[in-house]
């Protein structure tokens, strides 16, 4: 991957509360963190200040800080790829840049519980900071195929009734009860929930 000159941390330039928001990554003692949740607040006549909430990048805890308006924060200069997921390699995903084939291996936390639906092929979503991944997200929506589950009841459409279903990464899924093996699935990453069965 080429270097980019604004990642390097003796080009970063410390910013201010005004240029943040959510979604934001910033450098907070010392770890990197990304904003979850930020409010500007005047209470009263007393000064305003940036309530923010924070989720540590390395270890997931969330934190809250209030920061002074106008007060330096140090922005992480992030730049985001889509990569292609390969292989698992231990505690690291395996993914390939597709521009220069380059393989970079991230670690798996980094994907959450997310990782559970990687399969070969699957394009990726990684954040950089000076060529070192920080955050990894799979697709929001995946596809796949139900290696086993409970033979489906024929008529049964009723959508509060699940069954697990096992599928092809090895996860499991609560399934409406009419679902059956071989069937394929659409299954959203940040839940866990199945969507709908895929035709």
């Amino acid at each position: 991957m080429e270097k980019c000159y604004i990642c390097t941390p003796q080009k970063r330039k410390m910013s201010s509360t005004q240029d943040i928001g959510i979604g934001s990554i910033i450098r907070f003692n010392g770890e990197l963190c990304a904003i979850v949740e930020f409010q500007h607040r005047t209470p009263g006549n007393l000064r305003a200040f940036y309530q923010a909430k924070m989720r540590n990048l390395k270890n997931g805890k969330v934190i809250e800080y209030r920061f002074r308006s106008g007060e330096s924060v140090d922005v992480a200069r992030v730049e985001f790829k889509d990569l292609q997921f390969i292989y698992m390699e231990g505690d690291f995903a395996v993914c390939m840049d597709n521009e220069s084939y380059e393989q970079v291996h991230v670690p798996v936390s980094f994907f959450g519980e997310g990782a559970k639906y990687l399969e070969e092929g699957m394009e990726v979503k990684v954040a950089f900071e000076s060529d070192a991944p920080i955050l990894a997200e799979p697709p929001t929506f995946v596809e796949l195929e139900i290696t086993y589950t409970e033979p489906g009841e024929k008529g049964n459409t009723a959508t509060n009734a699940t069954k697990v279903a096992t599928v092809e990464t090895g996860s499991e899924v609560y399934v409406p009860l009419f679902v059956n093996t071989g069937d394929k699935i659409r299954i959203d990453t940040r839940t866990g929930a199945y969507c709908e069965r895929v035709k």
